[in-house]
């Protein structure tokens, strides 16, 4: 197989410190196909952990792609809008101006609600709350000296500022993650009961980023919470184990996991027998080939960072047509094989 061009990943960061950016093949050959939103159903992974809530606006559900919009700084309005053109009805920011530019998320889409490219029912608009440690102190979405139920408060209001929208009559956000669990278990429970407050109406789920089992078994078992995580946001990649002991407590407890670093944090897979042999017979390329081994494993949705439109539409077109592939007839029998392997590999819990 023939490998050129180059990459940029993306993904979900919290740290201060700097991350240095890596990067994976693509290959320019992709069939041409008709793009269709796929979404992670209730047969999927929809349990008693994601809560389904009776709207007067029914909240969108959460696609399996998501779009990142890290690190995109100023040209982040351009590469949500290009994605949303592109099909992306997902979109995943935060209330962290250190590596998000909300405000510019937000303005990209009133640009595409306005143009008749979505509606706001249509997307699943995802932000999180992120702790003061993982801040800028020089730029902040509120008061570093407020107790931390008022920063609460103050980075919603920040948030459904940003994402208010002409055809909708008030703001609202479908998903709100907890960026990171805080230094004290007391503190995160502080600030996870009153993200509840807001839960069904302006928040319609949440969920939580970057913790451990322990502390998403706590928000899944202890009698004071009220709402549940619907998600779990992680890095996916071999110096976790790819978190399959929590992505098998997970699938359990039905919620979704969400998958960060795919691309840039697995380079070896790209020499991995099986994802290649998957990307030959359905003829995709690697990094889409890798997309759908993850989304194969089951309650799992990715996040996409791409800047480049063109492999915005391949990436959703192209995760679409291997699902398609490894039902048919042609396909079944490979796709079932090498998903075992990659299970294997990974260590996957059955």
């Amino acid at each position: 197989m023939t490998l050129c061009n180059l990459r940029p990943f993306n993904s979900a960061p919290l740290s201060l410190s700097s991350i240095k950016t890596s990067f994976v093949p693509r290959r320019n050959l992709f069939p041409i196909l008709k793009y269709y939103s796929k979404i992670i159903s209730s047969q999927d992974c929809q349990g008693s952990g994601v809560r389904s809530f009776a709207m007067s606006t029914e909240p969108a559900p959460m696609p399996k792609m998501l779009y990142g919009t890290a690190w995109k700084e100023e040209k982040t309005s351009e590469y949500v809008y290009k994605a949303l053109k592109a099909g992306f009805r997902g979109i995943d920011t935060a209330a962290q101006p250190l590596h998000y530019k909300e405000p510019l998320v937000g303005a990209a889409v009133r640009q595409a609600i306005a143009e008749g490219i979505v509606k706001r029912s249509d997307l699943f608009l995802q932000t999180k709350f992120t702790p003061l440690s993982g801040q800028d102190l020089g730029d902040l979405p509120y008061d570093a000296s407020a107790p931390v139920v008022e920063q609460v408060h103050s980075s919603i209001a920040y948030s459904l500022r940003n994402f208010h929208c002409v055809d909708s009559e008030e703001p609202y956000i479908d998903s709100l993650v907890l960026h990171s669990p805080l230094g004290t278990f007391e503190d995160t429970m502080t600030v996870w009961k009153t993200l509840e407050m807001y839960v069904p109406h302006q928040i319609r789920q949440l969920g939580i980023s970057n913790a451990s089992i322990r502390y998403v078994n706590w928000l899944c078992t202890l009698p004071e919470i009220t709402v549940r995580p619907a998600c779990v946001q992680h890095r996916f990649y071999a110096a976790n184990l790819w978190e399959r002991d929590l992505r098998a407590y997970l699938r359990q407890e039905g919620i979704v996991f969400q998958a960060y670093w795919v691309l840039s944090g697995n380079p070896l897979l790209y020499t991995f027998p099986p994802l290649q042999r998957v990307a030959a017979h359905a003829g995709v390329e690697l990094p889409i080939a890798l997309y759908s081994l993850v989304l194969g494993l089951g309650g799992t949705a990715v996040l996409d960072g791409t800047t480049k439109e063109a492999h915005m539409k391949e990436d959703l077109e192209g995760t679409q047509f291997v699902e398609e592939w490894a039902s048919s007839e042609r396909g079944r029998d490979i796709w079932s094989e090498c998903l075992d392997q990659f299970k294997v590999f990974i260590g996957e819990h059955e």
